[in-house]
Order: C-alpha cells, then structure tokens, then sequence
C-alpha cells in the first residue's frame, strides 16, 4: 500500500516548524501527488491560526500551485469543534476560502459559549474518574461531532478518539451519511485498530495522515499503514492510497 496525498500537516501559521513551501518540497521529493496544509483552528488557544492570516496563505498556496508542478496543494484547516452543537471554530464567511475542511477535538481551546464549558471541558476531565461520566462524554462528543458533519463541509474527522471518548458506531453512520472520511492518523494512533475495525462494518471511507508538524515527517505515515493493515483495510477502503509499495 502506497499512500498518495498527505491531507494533515501543520506550518508556522499554527505551531509547525516549517513554511507551507518548506512543507509542499518534502512532499513532492517524497512523491506525494497531493498535500494539504491544515494548521490549527483559531481558537485552539496560542496555537491557533490568526483569521487575518487567512487570506495570507491562500495568496501562497495559489502562487506555489502556480509555480510547482508535479504535486498540488489544498488549503485546508484543522478546525476545532467548539461547541456542543458542533460549532467549530471557522466563521461561515471564510469556509469558501478553503479546499478541505478538517475538525476534529483539541484540548485548550476556547469554547464557543460558556455554556460548552461544561459538556465538553468538564464532563470530559471527569470522564477520566469515572466510568459513569465516561459514558456522559460519549454521548455528548459524538453528538457534537456529528452535528458538526451535518452543519458544515468537513471532509475529514481527525484522529476520532484521540483526546475524548467516542461511539464509533454512531460516528461511523454518520460519517457515511455525509461522505465524510475518518482519519488514521500517524502521529496520535487514532483511530486504533479496535475502532476501524468498528468503523469499516459500515463501509467508512478512511484516510491516512502523517499529522507533520515539521516538515521532515510529512508523508511519513508508515504507523498508520501498519494500523490499518492490521484492522483488514485496504487501498480500496482508504482514499489516498493505491496497492505497490
């Protein structure tokens, strides 16, 4: 299995260590066709790509697909769900801006209303006492994620399960419901074995990332081949692969 196209790396507009240029010559010297530059969400707290810088790096990103031949580059962003009802952190009037939309849940961002503080800061600290409130987090992170599916145009749900605990049954549905992938990613180890295999019962389309925040690791996503592999997948269930080596 040969992946093709790396949809999640990071720059210095969040908190990678490289420039989107640094960041697209390593994928096309590793052969990747695609990539997609996903920084970090506003709101992720001083992570966060500045809104104003929007704008920025579309400029860059059409000059650079202008000028470098052989690969093309996605603007995209990893965005944060904010909100219990699935908000996420990219107001509405900007999402045209982007090729490919990314969400997924991080730690230390800020929430869309103090009234999301305490569903998905607090129940989820107190999911990691008690089995009780784990099965609470559950419930409310994955209605909050697929909300979010539903509302926008996410392509991708970043490494599902990673920071918070989920149903993979009911995110799996959901994600077919709305043609969107699920991502195993390379870096975190999410989703894990146990959950793509949950997820590949309902036909899920995935995707593999390398999660790069600096540029050397983009398209190094062998961990997340092997993860896959071993749940049973193939280049035929993952959208940016193809069979060889």
């Amino acid at each position: 299995m040969k992946i093709i196209a790396d949809y999640h790396t990071h720059t210095i507009y969040s908190h990678g260590k490289g420039s989107i240029m640094d960041n697209v010559m390593i994928a096309k010297k590793k052969g990747l066709k695609k990539i997609a530059i996903a920084d970090h969400g506003p709101k992720h707290i001083s992570f966060g790509v500045k809104i104003k810088e929007f704008s920025k790096m579309r400029r860059e990103i059409d000059q650079i697909n202008d000028t470098i031949k052989g690969i093309e580059v996605l603007m995209g962003i990893e965005s944060n769900i904010i909100g219990k009802d699935g908000t996420i952190d990219v107001p509405k009037e900007f999402l045209e801006l982007f090729d490919i939309i990314l969400a997924g849940y991080h730690y230390a961002t800020y929430p869309a209303s103090w009234k999301d503080v305490y569903p998905l800061t607090i129940v989820n600290g107190l999911g990691k006492l008690s089995k009780s409130w784990v099965k609470k987090a559950e419930k409310i992170n994955t209605d909050a994620i697929i909300q979010a599916m539903e509302r926008y145009p996410i392509q991708i749900i970043t490494h599902p399960g990673a920071k918070i605990p989920i149903d993979t049954h009911r995110l799996a549905q959901a994600a077919v419901k709305t043609n969107t992938w699920l991502e195993i990613n390379a870096s975190h180890g999410y989703l894990s074995k146990e959950m793509i295999e949950i997820a590949k019962e309902h036909n899920v389309k995935f995707v593999i990332s390398s999660d790069a925040h600096i540029p050397e690791m983009v398209g190094e996503v062998e961990k997340g081949i092997l993860t896959a592999q071993s749940a049973g997948l193939t280049a035929r269930d993952i959208v940016n692969a193809k069979e060889g080596e």
